[in-house]
């Protein structure tokens, strides 16, 4: 039986939310059309999507495309649950019109990764455990009302910049979480600039809590200057600390592997911002996706071996 592995892409590569100066004149359908002649079964969301349910789907079937789920920005870690549950109604509605069966919860709080002029150093973090306590309790609550309300499974981006970044963030939030309520979105490229070198090791403690995945490779020595030089997360991100899968050092062979062994079952998702003025957004979503897709068929093979 094959593999039920699903390999999508987010916007990013084509047109970057935070920096517009990347790739702001590149329109919606040209991501699209791109996209699905690639190969990609679905995208991400981004600001240039319709922000209604059903115009959102309308335009992703002009291309034959899922919507694979979309950034969701929560701020929980200072914010009540109350304020959390009205703020998301749109949104989430938005999502489960259209099918989406993960949501990307990003913390916001505090957060330092749409600042260029910050340095990462300079990130938000809980000091007590209290406050630790009291986010996952939070954290728990609000999940059980994604799944009951909308059907929707809160899928914990682990990032640069936030109060949840480093592997020790990942593993506390983990311990602390119900397994029932909230899910981890592993990013590969995340877990590495975080600390995580080895991003299998990290993912192989946690696979099990795995609900989605984004797939970005990174450049060791721009993150070595990003963390010694006290660059902001933007500012890495103009100078190239990401790219996609393949163009990289991290090993998707064991990724992919672990993920399949673990028998995970939903998206990978291509995530890889950059200026496309130096790294082309055809080329380089290709490459992703071929990297990613060879290594799926190479496993699928194996198992029918």
């Amino acid at each position: 039986m094959n593999w039920n592995v699903r390999i999508g892409i987010n916007p990013l590569s084509w047109m970057n939310d935070d920096l517009p100066a990347l790739g702001g004149e590149t329109a919606l359908e040209t991501a699209l059309a791109e996209g699905k002649e690639i190969g990609y079964e679905g995208f991400e969301l981004g600001n240039k999507f319709p922000k209604d349910g059903p115009g959102l789907k309308a335009k992703l079937d002009e291309f034959g495309l899922a919507c694979v789920s979309g950034w969701y920005s929560g701020f929980l870690a200072e914010d009540s649950l109350a304020a959390e549950i009205e703020r998301c109604k749109t949104h989430m509605a938005k999502l489960q019109y259209n099918g989406v069966k993960v949501v990307v919860y990003g913390e916001c709080a505090g957060t330092i990764q749409g600042n260029i002029s910050t340095p990462l150093a300079k990130r938000p973090r809980f000091t007590s455990d209290a406050q630790w306590q009291g986010y996952a309790e939070r954290l728990n609550a609000f999940g059980m009302h994604l799944q009951q309300s909308y059907g929707i499974t809160l899928a914990y981006h682990h990032h640069m910049g936030a109060y949840v970044e480093s592997p020790e963030d990942i593993d506390r939030l983990m311990a602390l979480t119900d397994p029932a309520a909230v899910g981890l979105l592993y990013d590969t490229g995340h877990a590495y600039f975080g600390g995580a070198t080895q991003p299998d090791a990290l993912l192989k403690k946690h696979v099990a809590r795995v609900v989605h995945v984004h797939c970005k490779d990174v450049r060791p020595q721009v993150i070595a200057q990003a963390r010694n030089d006290g660059w902001s997360f933007l500012s890495g991100v103009l100078n190239g600390t990401f790219t996609v899968p393949g163009d990289g050092v991290i090993d998707y062979d064991a990724i992919l592997s672990t993920l399949h062994h673990a028998g995970y079952q939903g998206w990978l998702v291509v995530e890889a911002e950059q200026d496309p003025a130096l790294a082309p957004s055809y080329a380089y979503a290709q490459k992703g996706y071929q990297t990613l897709r060879r290594i799926v068929e190479r496993l699928n093979t194996a198992q029918g071996a």
